[in-house]
């Protein structure tokens, strides 16, 4: 019998959908990042990538 809560967590993946320019503020215009968010992504820890992806980047594209 299978137990959800034990499954693997799965790596969370890059919120860029390919559209790479910076708009006047200096967020990306296809995901919402930073120039500096970007760099940084792949060194993230889990954790704070999860808190961009829910917390941090819907409230930037509601803006």
């Amino acid at each position: 019998m299978s137990n959800d809560s034990q499954l693997p967590l799965q790596a969370i993946l890059s919120p860029c959908v390919g559209i790479c320019r910076l708009d006047p503020h200096g967020y990306c215009l296809g995901c919402y990042r930073t120039g500096d968010e970007i760099a940084r992504w792949r060194s993230m820890s889990e954790t704070e990538r999860s808190h961009f992806m829910d917390v941090v980047l819907p409230a930037r594209e509601s803006a």
